[in-house]
């Protein structure tokens, strides 16, 4: 990269510059390149009358404004700083004294000098692996003073004395997206990468990348739909969600399928997964390789998911207790009439485990025991350590998300989508605007990102009732959730629980998911995954990757149980299952779908799920 012999280079040991090193970035056609920076802009410019044009015409209405409460959250912060001088001059010093000495370390190395690698104190962050980065004297500037200004920014957040917990939370997060957004990788002239592209393309690559710009707000309308795989590659049912199976039953707010079993006997209780209402089920059905409904059909479950529909505006009643009811309980007698088993095992995927649990402690009350033994994958059913999403979480912000459904009767699949991004906006949001936007680049094909990407609405009144019990008032933790006119406790949960928490999760922390686990009448199975809230969950043991943990009883503080666990490698799927089979190991004789008493609707995935947002 830049013209000269990589090899060359020993590390990050600094031995001044080569003018060879500046030629990839010198400018052959500037003719060209001017033409081509015009095309852009006038492609810049239909992305923005894309945006405004809905918004002219009463389509869009931004009710909830995040800039306001982040604007708001941050003179707080600054509040404390330049209310007292000497806070003020140590605020300055403690940058300061970072930048005078990138600022000589830059000089010494344009006059030609041998100069020593840069600190070791230094934050490393792969948006920043291009070898410019660091033998090129601007790029090299550039990206050390970001990083120290970064890590100065979160200091003062964290030194930031008489900040109630909420508020340092949601600075702090809010520090993370302003510093990520502003990046020198995300910008044309400040890039390497982009900026080479650009001479040898001669712009090109801005003119390709601000008409993506355009299609993807287009596409959104009126919202940046970023795309962040080449959806073109994947279709529901022929190449992804494709294990064998039927609808068997449809309502008004879901699908169950069943699905064609692969083995001569079966488990006699059937399998019900209950999977999150803001994602589509087929997370776990991606592809034969990593499909963990497939895999559990081929144990021998005869497997059974709600898929849930993805709402308009005719939903926007539909609350927790519709959910519960016509989700859960309609898929339990769906189970029964197809198979004539009362008893089922059950799993609980995310906010689909939440569901399933205030649905189990509602069946307690009422003497339900139809599921006789509970899972529950990376579920919260104690919010109080609930991570990043609790910034979205407070009385004003609520109250704003509940105005923006009251006009169209549902959130927004884009709007949820947005708030999972900006947890890890470092990888999931300005890489892709990098490759999309500047390079002009399409992203790879990824089964996993294009089921992210296909994001599903949420009712007004569930979405109001979960955010409200669950988030802001930790109800169902605290015994106090009202379902069907009844206080339900998880007290009275007394079945075996089997609860996965994955290390890395920044939807469901693990210490929430432990926690939480604590709260069951039983003594529950914890088992701790390697990896994030997807990829430790979608671990088919083929594959052989990450790690767990188990210990035998739940005790003390999710860091004692962790020093006690015994770390196991690879995939987890094989112990839940010989935990399952612990609980009822008969089998009787493969089950097709819907049996003798229903007539199947259609083929797996079924046409809930082809409904995109």
């Amino acid at each position: 990269m830049g013209g000269k012999d990589q090899s060359s280079r020993a590390g990050d040991e600094f031995t001044g510059f080569d003018p060879a090193d500046f030629e990839a970035y010198l400018v052959k056609d500037p003719q060209t390149l001017a033409m081509n920076i015009a095309r852009a802009a006038e492609n810049l410019g239909k992305a923005a009358t894309e945006w405004l044009g809905p918004r002219e015409r009463g389509e869009v209405v931004d009710v909830v404004d995040p800039l306001t409460d982040m604007v708001k959250t941050l003179s707080k912060v600054i509040e404390y700083w330049m209310t007292e001088p000497q806070r003020t001059l140590e605020a300055q010093s403690l940058l300061m004294s970072s930048y005078m000495g990138i600022w000589m370390n830059t000089l010494s190395r344009l006059s030609g000098e041998q100069v020593v690698g840069e600190p070791d104190s230094l934050p490393k962050d792969k948006r920043f692996a291009d070898e410019d980065w660091r033998s090129n004297p601007f790029f090299a500037l550039m990206r050390q003073v970001y990083l120290v200004t970064a890590t100065w920014a979160e200091k003062l957040v964290e030194r930031s004395a008489g900040l109630d917990e909420h508020t340092r939370h949601k600075a702090a997060f809010y520090v993370k997206q302003l510093t990520a957004a502003l990046s020198p990788a995300n910008f044309a002239l400040t890039n390497p990468e982009v900026y080479r592209q650009m001479v040898a393309t001669n712009g090109a690559n801005l003119v390709a990348g601000m008409q993506k710009l355009a299609e993807d707000v287009a596409a959104g309308g009126g919202e940046l739909r970023l795309r962040q795989t080449d959806a073109r590659n994947f279709q529901l049912g022929t190449n992804i969600a494709v294990t064998p199976g039927k609808v068997v039953a449809r309502n008004p707010l879901c699908e169950i399928i069943q699905y064609q079993p692969s083995t001569e006997t079966v488990f006699k209780r059937p399998l019900l997964i209950v999977p999150p209402w803001i994602n589509k089920y087929y997370i776990l059905d991606l592809g034969p390789q990593k499909s963990f409904i497939k895999w559990c059909v081929d144990q021998g479950h005869t497997v059974f998911v709600v898929s849930w529909v993805n709402p308009d505006e005719s939903h926007a009643t539909m609350a927790w207790e519709e959910y519960v009811r016509d989700g859960i309980d309609f898929a339990l007698q769906t189970i029964e009439t197809a198979t004539g088993e009362k008893q089922v095992n059950a799993i609980g995927y995310c906010v689909g485990g939440t569901l399933l649990a205030a649905a189990l402690a509602y069946h307690a009350k009422s003497r339900n025991r139809r599921i006789r033994a509970a899972t529950f994958f990376t579920t919260q059913v104690d919010f109080v350590h609930a991570g990043d999403l609790k910034v979205f979480v407070d009385e004003e912000q609520i109250a704003a998300i509940e105005r923006q459904m009251s006009l169209t009767g549902y959130l927004a699949g884009s709007k949820m989508a947005s708030a999972f991004n900006m947890l890890r906006a470092s990888e999931l949001i300005w890489p892709y605007v990098v490759t999309n936007y500047l390079k002009g680049q399409e992203p790879m094909a990824f089964d996993l990102l294009y089921w992210n990407s296909d994001s599903t609405r949420m009712t007004a009144a569930n979405h109001a009732f979960y955010l409200r019990n669950c988030y802001l008032q930790n109800k169902l933790s605290q015994d106090e959730m009202q379902l069907f006119g009844k206080t339900v406790s998880l007290k009275d949960v007394a079945i075996p629980i089997y609860s996965l928490a994955t290390r890395e999760d920044h939807i469901a922390p693990a210490r929430s998911v432990f926690l939480g686990s604590q709260h069951f009448g039983s003594d529950p199975t914890f088992v701790l995954s390697g990896s994030g809230h997807i990829a430790g969950v979608v671990n088919p043991p083929e594959k052989n990757k990450y790690q767990y943990w188990t210990s035998d009883k739940i005790a003390g503080s999710f860091d004692d149980w962790l020093a006690a666990a015994t770390e196991t490698p690879g995939s987890w799927w094989p112990h839940w299952q010989a935990w399952m089979e612990r609980q009822s190991d008969k089998r009787v004789a493969a089950r097709q779908p819907g049996g003798t008493a229903l007539t199947p609707l259609c083929d797996a995935p079924g046409t809930y799920v082809m409904v995109r947002s």
